[in-house]
């Protein structure tokens, strides 16, 4: 019997990462992420699957319901499941506690893979723009040297290694390229890298959103990257709002709310829809006056035209922002009648004016779900706040900041499939 494949997820946020490799069939070992909300939606996802294992997902539908407190619903989860969500901040001062915890974990096993990136708003070229120092100085630059001692500690066989595109041109004060610093750093613990951006539309996911993944290997081969095959979908975004309760801005639940039908087939195919668990998160954001009238001529335009609206085209008596030279697309419809939506961010979490709905008789922004289905999260998959109350902030920034699970899903199986070569 083939040996199970175990993982350790760093820098994890909510876990769309993770989730993706463990839909390939790896296990995890552990979480390390320093946000709480998002160790809280780590606990209850890894609380899930613990009791789908174990054949009670009926305790985990009472807990959406809202039936049961989240106190109560984690103590019936068992304590090396919460132990293996790590909520620190990795640092020099914190490193060997973690790796104490990590040893703890794995017991008399070694460590197969290690996945997860840093931050990644010292690298993005949003970030840089927006920062006075241009990022210089920022200590999320260096957490890749972190990472590195990871790697150095638990000797995995690969590792994953994800972030954004601004990472290609990103340097340091020196003038030096953080990715080549990483990648020295990396082959001087034994580790040949090699990567490659990767556009998540291209692999099934209906959104456009770029990322590098690299991909390390202990020892001298190359050669070794998982060759992914191009997988375009054959639907368009409306899929994703298909069978989700018609809503206006300021409705819907953050607990469990009354599908409609669905006839098709792509939801159940990208392992999204799950008719056993209730369907959470499905709650729109208010939204002013002012506001609405503008949702309706940015989805009158593109429905007619598809066209975006710039900002300086409103009449006067709907401008309020002073800034009309930059970011004048600031409305923005989800694209419904393409195979693919502009690239989700957790922008979402201040406002959803980037993200409004197609539909102009709903005339809102984007919900939590919908967001969580553009970037394929299952629909039984709960995103947490810091306290029991949930948080929609919370809940669409973590969002915003993860891996498209399928895109994770069609990594870890490629490379599943080539480990041993």
């Amino acid at each position: 019997m083939a040996k199970e494949l175990n993982f350790l997820d760093l820098f994890a946020g909510a876990g769309g990462l993770s989730e993706g490799f463990i839909q390939a069939g790896f296990k995890p070992v552990a979480h390390v992420e320093s946000d709480k909300a998002a160790c809280f939606t780590l606990l209850t996802r890894m609380a899930y699957h613990w009791l789908k294992n174990n054949c009670n997902q009926e305790l985990y539908i009472n807990y959406l319901k809202g039936e049961i407190s989240r106190e109560s619903f984690y103590k019936k989860i068992p304590e090396s499941v919460k132990k293996s969500i790590i909520n620190r901040e990795i640092s020099q001062k914190s490193l060997h506690e973690i790796f104490l915890a990590i040893d703890s974990l794995l017991g008399n096993n070694t460590l197969d893979l290690i996945i997860g990136g840093p931050p990644c708003q010292a690298y993005s070229l949003v970030g840089r723009s927006c920062d006075a120092n241009k990022m210089f100085g920022d200590k999320r630059n260096y957490l890749y040297i972190f990472y590195a001692e990871f790697l150095r500690r638990y000797k995995p066989k690969y590792f994953v290694f994800e972030n954004v595109t601004g990472l290609l041109s990103a340097k340091d004060r020196a003038g030096k390229y953080y990715l080549n610093e990483m990648q020295q750093l990396f082959n001087s613990y034994g580790y040949k890298t090699e990567y490659c951006v990767l556009n998540a539309s291209d692999y099934g996911v209906l959104q456009s959103r770029k990322r590098i993944i690299l991909v390390g290997r202990l020892g001298n081969k190359t050669g070794f990257y998982p060759k992914l095959t191009h997988c375009y979908s054959k639907v368009y975004v409306n899929e994703i709002f298909k069978d989700l309760p018609v809503i206006k801005a300021n409705e819907g639940s953050v607990y469990t709310c009354q599908m409609q039908n669905y006839s098709g087939t792509w939801l159940y195919d990208v392992n999204i829809k799950n008719d056993e668990i209730p369907v959470t998160w499905h709650v729109a954001r208010p939204i002013n006056k002012l506001d609405a009238e503008i949702y309706k001529i940015a989805v009158n335009l593109w429905e007619s035209k598809n066209q975006r609206l710039e900002y300086d085209s409103l009449p006067e008596s709907l401008k309020t922002h002073k800034n009309r030279t930059a970011f004048i697309d600031r409305f923005k419809v989800v694209a419904g009648n393409l195979s693919a939506s502009h690239t989700i961010l957790a922008h979402l979490a201040k406002d959803g004016h980037y993200y409004i709905h197609p539909d102009k008789t709903q005339n809102r922004s984007i919900t939590p779900r919908e967001a969580a289905r553009l970037q394929t999260f299952p629909d039984d998959y709960y995103f947490e706040g810091v306290l029991e109350r949930p948080s929609r902030t919370a809940a669409f920034r973590q969002i915003g900041n993860a891996v498209p699970v399928l895109l994770a899903l069609r990594i870890a199986t490629k490379l599943k499939e080539n480990w041993n070569e």
